[in-house]
């Protein structure tokens, strides 16, 4: 039974599948201590699955359906753990499959989403991405990854789903901390081509791309990368895991942030200055 995610999107979904488990159980007229006989497991496993300590697993849900006789209920309650499931996917799990399967599952939310937001402060946004930073990036999960050899396979993907921000009714929000710019991602020929298409994109009608210089004076602080689709999704990618935000309440406090972020920036010849610059720096 894996512990609770860090993400109060996946903590409340967890808890209202963990309700309706244990309203399945009061429904049927017996206490946790006769299910959990019934399931042939301790009691402290049903306390555990109750109290949204722990996840329920396809089977645990199973006999827990067929202790209470609410076998008609298994295939939604399923469903709802799955969907639990995807809004904490721990990155060794998505890698598992190979680097070009993990770039392949984003294809669809790329296609349908009309409004992007990314706010980033480690590396350049993966749309914005070119195929030398893309190889940089993803050569260090191939080498620290048990994953099939199909590294150049996953930059030839990603670079295709990139061609989004040339194409369909999208737009386009991008705002850098300028910490972005200087972080040398690869060798130089590879940075040096990364902000020279930085430069270019920027003149892209559906693009808006803000920097936030190093000397603002800020009332936010720079905070994790995060990406906001259609005010219905946010992406965050954590060290371990990509977390997805789908509650209403989290997702606003992440529009909120961006916008705070946003009114930091810096755009148009003042933003592609501080891009110049960073270029100047490489040598």
């Amino acid at each position: 039974m894996p512990p609770l995610p860090p993400s109060s999107s996946a903590q409340a979904a967890r808890a209202a599948l963990a309700d309706r488990l244990q309203n399945i159980r009061k429904d049927a007229g017996i206490t946790g201590r006769e299910l959990s006989a019934r399931c042939g497991w301790h009691p402290a496993k049903t306390s555990r699955l109750q109290d949204a300590k722990a996840a329920p697993s396809e089977s645990d849900i199973r006999a827990w359906c067929a202790a209470c006789g609410a076998g008609d209920q298994v295939p939604d309650l399923i469903a709802a753990a799955r969907a639990v499931e995807l809004m904490y996917v721990e990155w060794r799990r998505l890698r598992h499959a190979g680097l070009r399967n993990l770039q392949e599952s984003y294809t669809a939310l790329y296609e349908q989403t009309r409004m992007f937001r990314f706010y980033t402060s480690d590396v350049v946004p993966g749309v914005l991405q070119t195929s030398a930073y893309v190889r940089a990036i993803m050569s260090r999960f191939a080498t620290a990854s048990r994953t099939p050899d199909d590294l150049e396979q996953a930059v030839a993907t990603k670079m295709e789903r990139a061609e989004v921000i040339h194409s369909g009714n999208h737009r386009f929000v991008f705002v850098l901390e300028e910490a972005v710019l200087r972080y040398r991602i690869g060798d130089a020929e590879a940075m040096a081509g990364q902000l020279g298409h930085l430069l270019s994109v920027m003149s892209l009608p559906r693009v808006s791309l803000g920097v936030i210089p190093f000397t603002v004076e800020r009332p936010m602080w720079p905070v994790e990368s995060f990406r906001v689709y259609d005010d219905q999704r946010v992406q965050v990618e954590l060290v371990s895991a990509s977390v997805n935000v789908t509650t209403p309440a989290e997702i606003g406090e992440y529009v909120r942030t961006f916008a705070e972020l946003q009114a930091l920036a810096v755009y148009g010849a003042r933003a592609r200055a501080l891009v110049t610059t960073a270029i100047a720096a490489i040598g």
